[in-house]
């Protein structure tokens, strides 16, 4: 399980793409037709291909995006990282549209759901160099869990706070062993976060102080709270952005990190599920090109 860093490149002139739709995401089949006017609307020539499978979104980017200046996906967050994972940094840049349900990279960046606005703004942005948003276990990872199919088909957004509320009010708690860069950290924890991004949602929920994603570094994210009066100070502290020091939070940068539990516990990769805990993690530079929207 890799993260990577990212930074700012001079943006290149983009005059076709490739664009991989996932048709089984919540939106994706729906506005591909507003997608495709938007890239003819700007004068650039656009082929589409659609997702079979898991895995298909990789396949198709390592077949045939050397054809094109860059891949545009639209689907899920999975989606994205499949893609970005298949291109690494050899590849053309990735830019996304928002089809899936959290779309967190989406809204990380300021990526406007619609894509009538979004294929201009990333036509005409920035270039980033990045790969995850963050591996989280414990309380992000049940909420995920906790959030099926069917759920975030009927409820989009609402099924992932549903999956939450499940994961506060049950409060599960483990022992951990953080290693980061060869230290190691007994702690009790409910929930760990390796962040890569300091924040998601347009910016409403921060994880912690000084977590960005262009320093080189990776942030484990600690939280332990003993109750629910607990949780819910937490909750409010990250939308409020106070990060003053607190006995249920917990924070250490690095570039290398192994996550061990007892007991086994569930854990997830930039909402996709993984096997679990033990995760070894760790910064790989530059490990794929990611269009977003200029800074203001």
């Amino acid at each position: 399980m890799s993260a990577a860093t990212a930074m700012r490149l001079t943006p290149r002139r983009i005059g076709r793409v490739l664009l991989i739709v996932n048709p089984a995401s919540r939106r994706a089949a729906r506005i591909r037709r507003k997608a495709l006017k938007a890239f003819a609307e700007a004068g650039v020539e656009c082929d589409h291909m659609s997702t079979e499978a898991p895995g298909h979104a990789a396949t198709i980017a390592k077949t045939h995006a050397h054809k094109y200046d860059a891949v545009f996906t639209l689907g899920g967050d999975g989606t994205v990282m499949e893609v970005l994972g298949a291109l690494g940094h050899q590849g053309p840049p990735v830019g996304v549209l928002a089809g899936g349900t959290a779309n967190v990279v989406a809204r990380t960046f300021r990526i406007p759901l619609n894509p009538a606005r979004a294929v201009p703004m990333l036509l005409n942005g920035d270039e980033a160099r990045m790969f995850a948003i963050g591996v989280g276990v414990g309380l992000d990872a049940t909420m995920i869990s906790e959030a099926p199919a069917r759920l975030k088909k009927r409820f989009g957004f609402m099924a992932y706070v549903i999956g939450g509320y499940k994961a506060v009010l049950r409060n599960k708690k483990f022992k951990l062993r953080l290693t980061v860069d060869g230290i190691v950290y007994d702690r009790s924890a409910s929930a760990v976060l390796v962040a890569n991004l300091g924040a998601v949602l347009n910016d409403l929920v921060a994880f912690g102080d000084g977590i960005v994603y262009d320093d080189g570094l990776l942030n484990a994210c600690v939280f332990s709270p003993d109750n629910l009066r607990d949780a819910l100070r937490i909750l409010w502290r990250m939308i409020r952005k106070d990060f003053t020091p607190d006995p249920c939070l917990f924070y250490k940068s690095g570039r290398d990190f192994r996550v061990e539990t007892i007991p086994h516990m569930p854990a997830q990769a930039d909402g996709e599920m993984l096997d679990g805990t033990p995760l070894s993690i760790s910064v790989d530079p530059l490990a794929g090109s990611l269009l977003i929207p200029k800074r203001n």
